[in-house]
């Protein structure tokens, strides 16, 4: 059960609305959530505009980012449907979706990029079924090697070894207590090994029509096959698609990603999607010592200084980034695009995404990449 469902049906829509200005950029502090609940309490609002006026005296945004906040109230109590004449609808939020709420967006796009063969910025909601394939060769491989060959690092726990950098004292005296106190070996100690943290961020717009479904079915095996794995799906918007993908039966699984997320075939906006996926403390922190890799071609069609600035903070976050991209199919590429030229420096690999074989392969190199760091 998620945090969210386990409020007070009446407060969740207040609480929402709050990740909803978080996952934009705007910061808010718990203290201010409950201020915030507090005031709608008092007021016992019998209006919108109430509501909208407790937000802004409980969680003050900033007066350079008030039209943002009135836009984002409107999109998430109103609809959107009551946009003045002068103004449209702003482009650069990047809404985030929480599983479970996907039932409530608009079910169908206005325009689709059916042929995914170009990048675009404009946000096209859109349902869409994915089927769950076969297993082939490569998510074969990675189920079977996944326990033992992904990365791993040391925790503060430690354990008996034949060599060790800490004398096993408790050990040490118990054999010798029954060898008449001689110490005939001095036993060892090691910290223990535990699976690394991983994230994956997975492009499913227009441009990445061809890889979203394999990349998916990707992330399911990966999540079935070991622990500490959290999944993202971002274009216009980011979604969390983790407890979809713990569902064992592929199938369910896929259905479940299907529903939750919206915008299928759309925009491509990775800065903003990356920084509201930073803008989210919860979110944020499954980065922090984790192996991160982002499967994305990379062909942004917004801000480059919010792309760049969000993979920065995301690579001082993570142990490893990656950027696997199915541009780079062919040895001794070299980025080409603005996108990719801008974050080249940040990301520890860059390198081929445009099968599940090259993806599975990269994945399983991990463990090798200072392996126990």
């Amino acid at each position: 059960m998620s945090e969210l469902t386990k409020l007070p049906r009446a407060a969740r829509a207040f609480v929402s609305f709050v990740a909803l200005l978080r996952a934009n950029g705007f910061a808010i502090a718990p203290e201010q959530t409950t201020a915030f609940l507090a005031a709608i309490g008092l007021l016992g609002p019998r209006a919108p505009e109430d509501i909208r006026k407790a937000g802004l005296a409980t969680l003050a945004p900033p007066p350079e980012r008030r039209a943002t906040y009135d836009r984002l109230f409107r999109i998430h109590f109103l609809g959107g449907e009551e946009l003045r004449d002068d103004e449209s609808e702003d482009d650069e939020v990047v809404r985030l979706q929480e599983e479970g709420r996907g039932d409530d967006e608009p079910p169908l796009a206005d325009q689709a990029n059916e042929s995914g063969a170009m990048a675009v910025r404009a946000e096209a909601l859109a349902e869409r079924r994915l089927m769950p394939g076969g297993t082939d060769d490569a998510l074969r491989r990675l189920a079977r090697e996944a326990e033992r060959r992904l990365p791993r690092r040391r925790g503060h726990r430690r354990m008996r070894a034949r060599r060790g950098p800490w004398a096993d004292l408790r050990r040490t005296l118990r054999e010798a207590a029954r060898n008449d106190g001689e110490v005939m070996r001095l036993g060892r100690l090691k910290r223990r090994e535990r699976p690394r943290k991983m994230l994956l961020l997975i492009d499913v717009s227009g441009s990445m029509k061809a890889r979203s479904e394999d990349n998916l079915r990707l992330a399911h095996t990966l999540v079935q096959a070991a622990p500490n794995i959290e999944v993202f799906t971002f274009g216009t918007r980011l979604t969390r698609v983790t407890r979809a993908l713990r569902l064992k039966r592929r199938e369910q699984a896929l259905a479940a990603v299907a529903h939750l997320v919206s915008d299928w075939d759309g925009g491509t906006r990775i800065g903003d999607a990356l920084q509201a996926f930073l803008a989210v403390p919860r979110f944020s922190s499954y980065a922090r010592g984790a192996a991160v890799a982002i499967l994305s071609d990379g062909l942004e069609r917004g801000d480059l200084a919010a792309l760049r600035d969000a993979v920065a903070k995301l690579s001082r976050r993570a142990w490893h980034l990656s950027w696997l991209t199915p541009l780079a199919a062919g040895p001794g590429f070299v980025p080409q695009t603005e996108a990719l030229i801008a974050v080249s420096r940040f990301v520890d690999d860059m390198v081929d995404g445009g099968s599940s074989a090259a993806v599975v392969a990269h994945v399983l190199s991990l463990g090798q990449k200072g392996r126990a760091a």
